[in-house]
């Protein structure tokens, strides 16, 4: 059994694609550690990962747990979730027309054994040059406030991104072709029939796996 730990609805959708059973375990944990973070934003996001899979596999005998965490980077600064509108408005107006990074980590643990994998996909993203009417009417829907740099790529009503290099689903919160890799390596039977359902954004994955 596949075990997604994850509140994520996104995360859900995309999972969905692989047509592998799955249920899901939401963690026990504060997923937004953001503000405290430390060291390398790729070695961040593996970690958060791994806590969060970690937490739910000591809940279980057995199966494959799966997390993910996504990070939003500018320069050298993190952006977490906005704590509320006035920060939303706030890191939509930072990162406008400019590019950043998107980093997911990803983290596979077997429930029984206690093996462990894990990895990031990194994504480069480029913001429309969106006026600040734009940001006030999306923040007043209260869309930004459970997204990492607070906006999504797919919200078609706001668009905010005008261009992106590498992986579609990375942004989203779940590159999928990484995450084949890792469940192949943990012993699931990833078939090439599997890996067709994926949605076309997600090719272009270059991933680093430890």
């Amino acid at each position: 059994m596949l075990i997604l730990a994850s509140r994520s609805p996104r995360r859900r959708q995309l999972l969905a694609h692989l047509d592998l059973p799955f249920r899901v375990v939401i963690p026990q944990l504060e997923e937004d550690i953001a503000p405290v973070a430390t060291g390398r934003p790729e070695e961040l996001a593996e970690a958060l990962a791994l806590a969060k899979a970690e937490a739910v596999a000591r809940e279980e005998t057995e199966g494959v747990v799966i997390a993910a965490d996504t990070i939003v980077v500018d320069g050298d600064t993190i952006l977490g979730k906005p704590k509320d509108g006035s920060e939303a408005a706030a890191t939509l107006r930072r990162l406008r027309g400019k590019t950043h990074r998107v980093i997911t980590g990803l983290a596979v643990v077997d429930a029984a054994s206690g093996q462990r994998a894990a990895s990031h996909v990194v994504t480069a993203v480029r913001m429309r040059p969106y006026s600040d009417g734009e940001i006030a009417a999306y923040v007043a829907r209260g869309e930004p406030l459970d997204k990492a740099g607070a906006y999504a790529i797919q919200e078609e009503q706001f668009h905010p991104v005008a261009s992106y290099d590498g992986c579609y689903c990375n942004v989203v919160g779940l590159p999928l072709k990484a995450l084949a890799i890792l469940l192949r390596r943990a012993g699931l039977d990833i078939t090439p029939d599997s890996l067709e359902n994926l949605p076309p954004q997600c090719g272009g994955c270059p991933i680093v796996v430890q």
